[in-house]
């Protein structure tokens, strides 16, 4: 795993960061004193959906009838069963090879549409978490490969059954002592709200299609947060409320396809630096890419 530059020879001639080097730039914002003293940690959920082609011209989610669709949504998530479950060799491959090579990888489960699954890499501090996630989508297409299965990060195939999201597990050292309690938390869900637009700008391409309010989603236009609420932009888990804040939190917004240095700096950013925020260069540097 590397970063990439390109040498500019117009003006001055010197190395920049390539149109896709994100890291370059969410790095500077980990770097800075309060974040570096706070010891970020994230945990990512990325969901994909494996890509059967039965013939040269039909393609469809593993598992997926040639023609239609299949049962309704429900005995799919975390299920077992050849009728049911679809694509566990795959994420059972995929999560051996992550091991492997030393990526942070925690947890998988079958998700909610048929064909669609979902691993968990973290937690880790800082940029490694979009370290460890690029190698693992990788290694997931890779292995996808050995099957002649496609993966897709796209974060809505089908507009009537769940999408696929990157949800973001976040947690700082002061949130983690629960010294401040509930109040850290809320404090920090005003600073989110401030930001909404400028974090979904960058939450992953056709995510507007994905956060409709419905499928256990929030809606892209409206903030909200909530205690064990899956339909809201951030989740409180129980166990933080019970806790008195003292736990993690977990933005639901991020899509599928996601770039994992982008979203993890700006989450930092927004809860640590909202009164000297350094995300101007990185998110510049998204949209002149986009």
């Amino acid at each position: 795993m590397c970063e990439s530059w390109n040498w500019e020879t117009n003006e001055c001639k010197k190395l920049v960061p390539a149109n896709t080097n994100f890291r370059h730039f969410a790095n500077k914002i980990w770097e800075e004193k309060i974040v570096k003293d706070e010891e970020t940690w994230y945990g990512i959920e990325q969901e994909y959906t494996l890509v059967a082609q039965s013939t040269k011209f039909t393609k469809q989610p593993l598992g997926w009838p040639n023609n239609g669709y299949p049962g309704a949504q429900g005995p799919y998530y975390c299920s077992i069963g050849a009728n049911v479950c679809f694509g566990r060799a795959i994420a059972d491959a995929h999560y051996k090879a992550c091991l492997y090579a030393g990526v942070q990888i925690s947890g998988t489960n079958v998700e909610v549409m048929p064909g669609q699954l979902e691993y968990q890499v973290g937690p880790t501090q800082g940029v490694a978490i979009g370290d460890h996630l690029w190698i693992s989508r990788y290694l997931i297409q890779r292995v996808a490969e050995d099957y002649d299965v496609n993966v897709s990060f796209a974060p809505k195939l089908f507009p009537d059954w769940n999408g696929s999201g990157c949800h973001c597990n976040y947690s700082t050292k002061t949130m983690r002592d629960g010294a401040k309690g509930m109040k850290y938390i809320t404090d920090m869900m005003t600073q989110f709200d401030i930001k909404h637009k400028t974090h979904i700008a960058v939450y992953g391409d056709d995510n507007q299609k994905r956060l409709t309010g419905i499928h256990e989603t929030s809606s892209c236009e409206k903030f909200s947060y909530g205690v064990a609420n899956r339909a809201a932009s951030f989740r409180i888990p129980s166990s933080t409320a019970q806790a008195n804040g003292k736990g993690y939190i977990e933005d639901r917004r991020p899509a599928s396809n996601i770039d994992p240095y982008v979203v993890g700096a700006l989450i930092a950013d927004t809860s640590l630096l909202a009164n000297d925020s350094k995300s101007a260069e990185l998110l510049n540097h998204f949209a002149a890419w986009q």
